[in-house]
């Protein structure tokens, strides 16, 4: 997540307003979207095409004969708040468009922030190709798809767990088919469902755009590629009650009131488990300029970072090779491409861990200690266990009915 953000503002996405756009899908497509990697992609691709020709059109380039260029990278998410099953796709997209000045010179051309008109327009015409496009896949009614059976057929634990996971139920254990547990303080009135701006929702697609960074504002940027690309399960967020059972709070309290759901442990296993991407599915991809293939990539995107001078080097198992490494590094200027641990860490919580607590010298990582018994030796000697604890043996199940369902 931190490595993925940091990548995409050091080396992919210009200093160019890059606005959010975020598009949800109806209940009837989201079994279907769990398991089928082509419908995604097909949705995502009239997902990008409708936002870019918006973007054509609100900066009217076009009408002056150019050939305006956009560009985006979109993440494909498949989680709710709650941990249920949600595909759905967050897109930054450039807020404006590439396009040659009259001396072949690449400009950029910011467009107006879209109205609300104009987020209607968008959406319904997401909402009537997606339409069009699962009538031809013979999916125009829920439950009269060919290839949804046989994914049944194939897979019906999977099956199982998708289903539910999108309905929010429990699909095993003894709790099979009720909801999952909530718990809140309450319906609260004042969050009615009331429209905010760049909103727009047609059929059950759900349009959002509200999220605008500025072009210059590289930290705010980087802080969103880490929301986007988050994992599903926020670590602070789950709790462990006196029952045994887990506790997850949602990020905003729902309309209904509910503000945690709980588990078992073993249905917290079921969710996650349904949250696992399909095979061959990337759940980050480059579109217009940004395109591997695109002819005007290497002309927008940002220059190589240049190594940070004062960066100690780091000495890996293999000392020759990492030396070699390092040379190699400082004379091209390039910064390599995954970054250490100290540099995500400085990135993320603002700490630099390589500042010495006692002098506010640098510190300097000499050596990696591979070896076991190197290892082993050396805590012996600070006095700390050298060995894991045991691994206590499974505990039999109370309820040997639990997994008969």
């Amino acid at each position: 997540m931190a490595d993925t953000a940091a990548h995409l503002v050091d080396r992919v996405l210009p200093e160019v307003p890059i606005r959010q756009w975020v598009l949800s899908l109806p209940y009837t497509l989201r079994f279907r979207l769990a398991y089928d990697s082509n419908l995604v992609s097909a949705i995502l691709h009239i997902f990008v095409q409708a936002v870019f020709a918006s973007l054509r059109r609100r900066t009217k380039i076009g009408s002056n004969g150019k050939h305006p260029k956009c560009g985006a990278v979109v993440f494909i998410q498949r989680f709710g708040d709650a941990l249920a099953l949600n595909l759905h796709f967050h897109m930054l997209a450039f807020d404006g468009v590439y396009a040659e000045n009259a001396e072949g010179l690449i400009v950029f051309h910011p467009s107006a922030p879209p109205s609300d008109k104009e987020m209607v327009i968008v959406t319904q015409h997401i909402a009537r190709r997606i339409a069009r496009l699962m009538k031809r896949l013979g999916f125009a009614a829920p439950g009269n798809s060919a290839e949804a059976d046989a994914f049944q057929n194939a897979e019906p634990l999977l099956a199982e767990l998708y289903g539910a996971s999108t309905s929010g139920r429990i699909a095993t254990g003894r709790r099979a088919g009720q909801k999952v547990t909530k718990a809140g303080d309450g319906i609260d009135i004042e969050l009615a469902a009331v429209p905010g701006p760049c909103c727009a929702n047609v059929s059950g697609v759900n349009l959002h755009a509200g999220v605008l960074i500025p072009a210059h504002d590289r930290m705010r940027l980087e802080r969103l590629c880490r929301y986007v690309g988050r994992p599903p399960v926020a670590l602070d967020r789950l709790s462990t009650l006196a029952n045994g059972r887990l506790k997850y709070r949602l990020k905003r309290r729902w309309r209904d009131g509910t503000t945690h759901v709980i588990f078992e442990p073993l249905e917290l296993i079921e969710k996650l488990a349904a949250l696992v991407p399909a095979p061959q599915l990337n759940l980050v991809r480059y579109f217009g300029v940004l395109g591997a293939s695109a002819g005007w990539r290497p002309l927008v995107i940002p220059s190589e970072p240049a190594v940070d001078a004062t960066e100690p080097s780091i000495c890996a198992h293999d000392k020759n090779k990492a030396s070699a490494t390092k040379d190699s590094t400082c004379q091209s200027g390039i910064h390599p491409r995954r970054y250490t641990w100290a540099e995500l860490l400085k990135r993320v919580f603002l700490v630099d861990v390589l500042v010495c607590p006692h002098c506010g010298g640098r510190l300097r990582i000499l050596c990696a200690i591979i070896p076991p018994d190197a290892i082993a030796k050396i805590l012996d000697c600070l006095g700390h266990p050298s060995r894991p604890p045991p691994i206590l043996a499974a505990e039999r199940d109370r309820d040997p009915e639990f997994f008969l369902n």
